[in-house]
């Protein structure tokens, strides 16, 4: 198992390397010219040219990247064109906001897909299970900016239950300590703002779970009676066990490698992919951090911006890998 983590966390290396590549390229192939985005529409061809020899974009591109790449080794990912304030400040309130709400999203698409995926597959052929799988089907084909508008005109507008944007209310002021806003709350022990936090966390999260959960049912389900069909099964039948225990024991168990899989890449899909979910709901994530950053031009924040995330998505699919071997003790990693 060491030895396989090593030679995972050494394969990261080349990975990373190719993917900064990919992204200082693209990102410098954007139309514009950050230079006259910054002296602004009404500057003088020699205040831009000044500027691009002080952004050091008149050097060439390898140039310009080997200088990016010896920032990142020294935990430096430049600085916003625009605010001119360190990327490496600057991003983690936004990243804390899109954590706390895909974390809460998966939590429930995980709760809910996987138990219906089960039951669905203990009941094969019942009325829940039909309808379980109806309501996968259309949570995945449901766009989400549409039912994240539908929840805001019923729960906010129409029922005024929930909050319809935002982390919490603004009238409240709260110095955040580590910018996930439920445990800042628990820190400070105020219950009354901690359901503020939890009632603006609510919408949102659920219109980000929907897809993930339905894809998770579905998983689960299929997973789930293949399971159910092997001997050893039947054996633990044969011997008299409960149902309940052989479902949620030795079934679940052996069912639940392609189920932690789903769950590892809509995890990290979700972490870079909830830019409509954060735009509709007014959230400060690092969606619409990178939506800003591309629409003024601001190479710095998109080049390290999606750097961070692409190294989220890969980290959590090597977490997964090791939870494998966890779960099932069949999996020898670093054995031939």
């Amino acid at each position: 198992m060491f030895a396989y983590t090593v030679r995972r966390l050494l394969m990261l290396i080349p990975v990373l390397i190719g993917m900064s590549i990919i992204t200082f390229a693209v990102v410098h192939l954007i139309p514009g010219d950050p230079a006259q985005t910054i002296a602004g529409e009404k500057a003088t061809p020699q205040r831009v040219e000044e500027i691009r020899k002080e952004l050091g974009l008149d050097q060439p591109l390898y140039k310009q990247y080997l200088d990016y790449v010896k920032g990142l080794l020294q935990g430096d990912l430049g600085k916003s064109l625009i605010t001119k304030r360190p990327i490496s400040e600057e991003i983690g309130p936004f990243l804390a906001a899109t954590a706390e709400l895909v974390l809460t999203s998966m939590l429930i698409a995980v709760f809910f897909g996987v138990n219906l995926g089960i039951i669905s597959a203990w009941r094969q052929n019942s009325w829940f299970d039909y309808t379980s799988m109806v309501i996968a089907l259309i949570g995945i084909s449901i766009p989400v900016f549409w039912l994240g508008l539908m929840e805001q005109w019923l729960f906010a507008q129409t029922l005024d239950w929930l909050p319809s944007n935002g982390r919490m209310d603004p009238r409240i002021q709260m110095v955040p300590i580590t910018h996930f806003y439920v445990i800042d709350t628990l820190i400070y022990g105020d219950t009354e703002v901690l359901w503020d936090v939890v009632k603006h966390l609510i919408l949102p999260a659920v219109a980000l779970a929907t897809v993930p959960m339905a894809i998770i049912a579905r998983i689960t389900r299929s997973s789930m009676l293949e399971v159910m069909r092997s001997d050893y099964i039947r054996t633990a039948r044969a011997k008299g066990l409960s149902e309940f225990w052989v479902v949620y024991k030795h079934t679940l168990k052996n069912a639940a490698i392609p189920v932690l899989t789903v769950i590892g890449l809509q995890l990290g899909l979700l972490l870079g992919g909830a830019v409509l979910t954060e735009t509709i709901f007014s959230w400060p994530g690092i969606g619409r951090y990178l939506y800003t950053a591309i629409s003024e031009r601001d190479y710095t924040v998109v080049q390290s911006g999606i750097l961070v995330v692409a190294t989220m998505f890969v980290l959590i699919n090597l977490l997964v890998d090791l939870i494998y071997a966890w779960i099932d003790p069949r999996i020898q990693y670093g054995r031939k």
